[in-house]
């Protein structure tokens, strides 16, 4: 067992934090279930499929987007999301990594 646990985590370790405490609820899950491979989709389309308010809706995607699970762009008045996809396999496999140097 490794001894020093007051060790700060790696760098690459508190990106993992935040994309796993944004997909840790159930309607952001959702919500990224939504987007069809390369789709991009705006607030009014994922509220439409949503039980959820816009602006709820709204709410979540900017945990999303913080959290770099999703990136945005604004054309006219319309912002468009869609999946940050070298990100989070850079995320998880960094999860896998560690994962894999574990085992026994």
């Amino acid at each position: 067992m490794k001894t020093d646990y007051s060790r700060a985590l790696p760098e690459e370790w508190k990106a993992m934090s935040k994309v796993f405490t944004a997909l840790g609820d159930e309607h952001r899950q959702r919500i990224l279930l939504l987007f069809e491979p390369g789709e991009r989709l705006n607030v009014g389309q994922i509220a439409e499929a949503s039980t959820l308010a816009r602006s709820t809706v709204s709410h979540h995607l900017r945990i999303l987007r913080e959290a770099n699970v999703l990136q945005s762009e604004k054309i006219a008045k319309e912002v468009w999301f869609w999946i940050h996809h070298d990100y989070l396999e850079e995320v998880f496999g960094n999860v896998l990594d560690y994962v894999h140097e574990s085992k026994p």
